[in-house]
C-alpha cells in the first residue's frame, strides 16, 4: 500500500507550494497529487473548490504549477508527483506541450 497526499498548486500560496511537497514527503507520503486549479472545479467538494478560487487568485497556470514541481525537486523532492486536474486547462495548454513539461518537472 501507498500514501498519496493532495494539495492545489497555489494554495495557501504559490511560494509556500514546493515546501508544502517537499512536507508532504518528509511527512511519510509516498505519492503526491497536485491539484492544478480550474475556474469551475464542480465534480470537487467545496474545500477543494475553495483552494481553486485561491489559488487562481494568486494567479496560478498549469506552467507555474509545473514550476512549483521544479522548484521542490531543486530542494530534494524525490517522490513520484501526479498532476491532477479538469481536463478543460490541459487540452488548452497543449497535450505535447503538456508532456514534455512534466518530463522536465
Amino acid at each position: 500500500s501507498a500514501l498519496v497526499t493532495y494539495v492545489t498548486a497555489g494554495f495557501p500560496t504559490a511560494e509556500e507550494t514546493p515546501d508544502i511537497l517537499l512536507a508532504m514527503e518528509k511527512g511519510g507520503a509516498d505519492i503526491l497529487e497536485l491539484g492544478a486549479p480550474f475556474t469551475d472545479p464542480i465534480a470537487d467538494g467545496p474545500t477543494i473548490q475553495t483552494s481553486n478560487t485561491i489559488a487562481l487568485q494568486n494567479g496560478v497556470t498549469i506552467e507555474s504549477t509545473l514550476k512549483m514541481v521544479k522548484d521542490a525537486r531543486s530542494k530534494g523532492l524525490k517522490a513520484p508527483v501526479l498532476l491532477m486536474g479538469y481536463y478543460n486547462p490541459l487540452l488548452s495548454y497543449g497535450e505535447e506541450r503538456l508532456l514534455n513539461d512534466c518530463a522536465d518537472s
